[in-house]
């Protein structure tokens, strides 16, 4: 069974929705370096960002009523990231199904994890061109299930986590350094280095600075927080 013939029923069983037009499912599928060539998925991709993050946030709305503007936009953040994206469609087999660039380019090779990561925000927007917002809305929560268990705090961004740890102990605010180190544009890889005077440095590296410098936060406050 070819990857196309396993993508239907990947969509039915995964995502609990059956396309009625298959060859939206095909171009969501087909990144622009696939060696089929042909229709990509980089325009459903922009869709699908909007559309996941819309699904999210009425849903962080609905389940957090007493959550201050603040909070929510950290429980989104936390939801949205690049990370988070690569952890669902990792965990729901879309690569065994997903048209990818060939494993003979090492810098598509660098980089399949952010391609898996759009691939899926493609395929949410293909669901939604397919048949309507209530069906992207239930493929949305039905993959993002396990991320969705309920907290009694948002979490905070690794660099806000640490900037107040350097400021509870007087060690003025962390210091980022990031440059874009390679990779083509569908797929850049940036380096950030975050330092905290009298406490230490840590590099790290992700798809954007943002992602970089947020790797870098996280990296060093393993090392200072037991």
């Amino acid at each position: 069974m070819t990857q196309r013939d396993r993508a239907e029923p990947w969509a039915r069983d995964t995502l609990g929705h059956g396309f009625g037009d298959a060859g939206l499912l095909r171009v969501a599928l087909t990144h622009s370096g696939a060696p089929a060539g042909g229709q990509h998925f980089q325009r459903l991709e922009f869709l699908g960002d909007r559309v996941l993050a819309l699904a999210l946030a009425e849903h962080l709305m609905d389940t957090y009523p007493d959550d201050a503007e603040g909070d929510l936009a950290r429980r989104h953040a936390a939801l949205v990231s690049r990370e988070a994206l690569a952890a669902v469609a990792s965990s729901c087999g879309l690569e065994q199904v997903a048209t990818m660039p060939s494993v003979d380019d090492p810098t598509a090779a660098r980089g399949r994890v952010v391609i898996l990561a759009d691939t899926l925000e493609a395929v949410l927007a293909a669901v939604y061109l397919d048949a309507g917002w209530d069906a992207a809305r239930r493929a949305v929560l039905r993959l993002w299930h396990q991320l969705l268990g309920h907290r009694d705090e948002a979490p905070k961004d690794p660099k806000t986590r640490l900037q107040e740890w350097t400021q509870a102990r007087g060690a003025g605010l962390p210091s980022y350094r990031t440059h874009r180190a390679e990779g083509p544009d569908h797929a850049p890889a940036f380096v950030a280095e975050v330092t905290v005077a009298g406490a230490g440095a840590a590099t790290a590296r992700g798809p954007s600075k943002r992602a970089a410098e947020r790797a870098a936060a996280a990296a060093l406050l393993e090392c200072l927080v037991p």
